[in-house]
């Protein structure tokens, strides 16, 4: 059961009160373009396991991330319907982009039908071509092999891959790695302050990564703590359990490799990897 205070969402909010605003672009500098990670850091199987049983934790109270293709619902913050293992929105762009290459991949799959709707709610929160059966539609295709592997691909794309590229130029290891990872996944990485570009920009005025000479650790605290300034920017983000009772724990016991058995807390409620 997807608890709908709890699932947050991860970009600047799309619609304000009497105005209509644009989807703030995702990845649009050359992170858009990084290439697969390679099976280090974060990359390992075994690693990237860990980490989408982390953000599942977070994003759906739940270490069971596959479980989640199926997930859909509007939780009320201005991105329309938000789904699947990543929380894809009907309002910033990803959906689409997540039904379209499923159709390319499967023509006249349940979902290619609703393409002309997602291309005009986007950057809003509308359901306009949507309702009713947009929901159970997607429940249907998320029982679809097809439509998982897509989900899997375009998390990837977006945001694990150029995640860890950066990580990894910018010297840290698998925890940082997953800060950023965990990051972009809240926020996107479009232009506003919040985005993961610009928390990165705001922790680098504080501390030097360890490409740049600096201290691993002094560093990933200064970047969580740029995090937890960018959550609190947003209502729905004012929660930083996810960061001060899990990241900030791992990072103050020393686990920069991420190396289970990994013990921590989100909304006050307590996982285990063993």
């Amino acid at each position: 059961m997807h608890t709908p205070h709890i699932r947050t969402s991860r970009r600047t909010l799309l619609a304000l009160i009497g105005a209509s605003v644009v989807a703030a672009p995702l990845l649009t500098t050359q992170l858009a373009t990084a290439t697969p990670v390679s099976a280090s850091g974060l990359g390992d199987p075994a690693k990237k396991e860990i980490a989408m049983k982390l953000v599942s934790s977070a994003e759906n109270s739940s270490l069971d991330w596959k479980a989640q293709y199926g997930y859909i619902e509007d939780i009320g913050d201005g991105r329309g319907y938000t789904a699947g293992i990543i929380g894809f929105c009907s309002g910033t762009g990803d959906m689409l982009d997540l039904v379209e290459l499923y159709t390319q991949r499967k023509p006249g799959n349940v979902l290619a039908k609703y393409l002309p709707a997602l291309r005009e709610v986007d950057g809003t929160d509308s359901h306009d071509g949507l309702d009713p059966d947009y929901p159970r539609d997607w429940e249907e295709a998320a029982e679809d092999s097809a439509f998982q592997q897509a989900q899997n691909d375009e998390r990837d794309r977006v945001y694990f891959d150029p995640a860890v590229s950066q990580g990894k130029a910018d010297g840290i290891g698998t925890l940082g790695q997953f800060a950023y990872y965990d990051a972009i996944v809240m926020h996107g990485d479009g232009d506003d302050a919040t985005s993961f570009r610009n928390i990165r920009k705001r922790a680098l005025a504080r501390a030097q990564p360890p490409a740049q000479g600096g201290d691993e650790v002094a560093y990933l605290n200064a970047f969580l703590d740029a995090r937890v300034w960018a959550m609190k920017q947003e209502e729905a983000h004012s929660d930083t359990s996810r960061v001060d009772t899990a990241q900030r724990v791992f990072l103050e016991n020393g686990n920069l490799n991420l190396d289970p058995p990994l013990d921590w807390k989100v909304y006050g409620d307590s996982y285990h990897i063993g």
